[in-house]
């Protein structure tokens, strides 16, 4: 089983930025930790991080025939991208969307995702084990 994990803009920046909403790991670390527990469930995990729409699209529409599904962390993009959404509707793929943070209770601007109504789940709220969760129902739902 192959997954794919997406990471979008400022996600990079984990570790330094608002540590007290988003952590004090970094973007690595959480990669590692879904590498590691993927591996312990029998998946492989590819990893992308990309500040841009277009190149979160373009890795999002090349998935199709060589993942399982994806693990979807779009940061604000969630908020704004129709074409982010679009493109997972597109590959059909199942997909779960990630946020670490609630961001129901939130900004109001945050509390729309474009992303969730092509996704199979949401996980938010649990900072880095949203990550991990996400990954388990992901790998239980393609197991199902």
């Amino acid at each position: 089983m192959k997954i794919l994990l997406i990471n979008g803009a400022n996600l990079n920046m984990l570790g330094t930025r608002e540590p007290e909403k988003y952590g004090s790991m970094t973007l690595a670390d959480i990669e590692n930790s879904v590498i590691k527990r993927g591996k312990e469930l029998g998946a492989e995990i590819d990893v992308f991080q990309d500040n841009h729409e277009g190149n979160i699209v373009d890795k999002i529409q090349s998935a199709r025939g060589k993942y399982d599904g994806i693990l979807i962390n779009a940061g604000g993009y969630t908020h704004t991208s129709v074409v982010i959404r679009d493109a997972i509707a597109a590959v059909q793929l199942p997909a779960v969307e990630i946020h670490m943070t609630n961001i129901h209770a939130r900004e109001e601007f945050r509390h729309t995702s474009l992303i969730s109504g092509v996704c199979i789940a949401q996980v938010v709220g649990f900072k880095e084990l949203s990550y991990i969760l996400a990954l388990e129902g992901l790998v239980n739902y393609l197991n199902s």
